[in-house]
């Protein structure tokens, strides 16, 4: 029966229906081609990347049909996932749809998760994570923690983790920010905390949010180059689609092909600086 089972299989996976419906299943439940459009994750991922996203590392999504995408089933559970699984860690590179347009990917690092509070100062990123102080200080050097409104927190806590982790020093994000915040298209809170420096062109100094619980922070690498969480939210669950996987095609803006890139897992490619910016 086995034997007639497997031969049949074969005769199925071999016709134009077998193939498109392996092909789907493949999409919908293990591996999905997605390509870096922009450069908001240089330099760990640059543009003209093309990888594969695994789409099981957070669960099973709820399957869409590709390029349109259109749910291929209803949301039984609630929370965009056929099977609930693991949740996004801090430090993750992250696949998950746009919130204020699902249709469309995006590929970020998880900053934070829910419970964390978050303080933004022009090249300055402050976490206080929600473990508490204690937590902090056994998992952090004492040079990256600091008091603030009475509060441990921790200044970058994964910039020397991630040696992709980039700020621009020609750029004043934090002048940009205010202009997101007047025209009212900003998600974080303007404070003035007492222990930064003062900011002669604001009545405040800093930006401040607490991550919602069960949603997470995604901010771009490239940090003064990314439009992310800081602009328009923490993400749902629900919206979560998978990790980068591995890179099999890799060309710059010049159509020439990044050898050393390709065939490389992006979670040992984004601790070693020799592939950073495409060298």
């Amino acid at each position: 029966m086995l034997k007639i089972f497997l031969s049949k299989l074969f005769k199925f996976s071999n016709s134009w229906v077998g193939t498109i419906v392996i092909v789907l299943l493949v999409i919908f439940f293990v591996a999905q081609a997605f390509v870096i459009p922009s450069g908001s994750m240089k330099r760990t991922l640059l543009i003209g990347d093309y990888l594969f996203v695994k789409k099981f590392s957070y669960g099973t999504p709820t399957p869409h049909i590709p390029w349109i995408e259109i749910p291929v089933l209803p949301d039984f559970n609630g929370n965009g996932h056929l099977i609930e699984g693991d949740k996004p860690q801090r430090g993750d590179i992250v696949v998950f749809r746009y919130p204020k347009a699902p249709k469309i990917h995006y590929v970020k690092r998880c900053i934070a998760v829910g419970g964390d509070e978050i303080l933004f100062q022009e090249k300055h990123l402050y976490i206080h994570f929600h473990e508490g102080e204690k937590w902090m200080r056994d998992n952090y050097p004492k040079e990256k923690l600091f008091t603030l409104a009475g509060k441990t927190w921790v200044l970058n806590p994964y910039k020397e983790k991630f040696p992709g982790i980039q700020y621009d020093e020609d750029v004043n994000l934090f002048e940009q920010m205010q202009m997101y915040l007047a025209a009212n298209d900003f998600a974080m809170q303007p404070v003035v905390v007492d222990e930064l420096p003062k900011n002669v062109n604001a009545a405040f100094n800093a930006f401040y949010k607490r991550v919602p619980e069960g949603e997470f922070y995604m901010v771009g690498d490239n940090r003064d180059h990314s439009e992310d969480s800081r602009f328009w939210g923490s993400v749902p669950y629900s919206l979560i689609v998978g990790k980068p996987w591995f890179i099999y095609f890799s060309w710059d803006d010049e159509y020439k092909i990044r050898w050393n890139r390709i065939g490389r897992i992006i979670s040992n490619l984004e601790y070693d600086e020799r592939y950073l910016d495409g060298k």
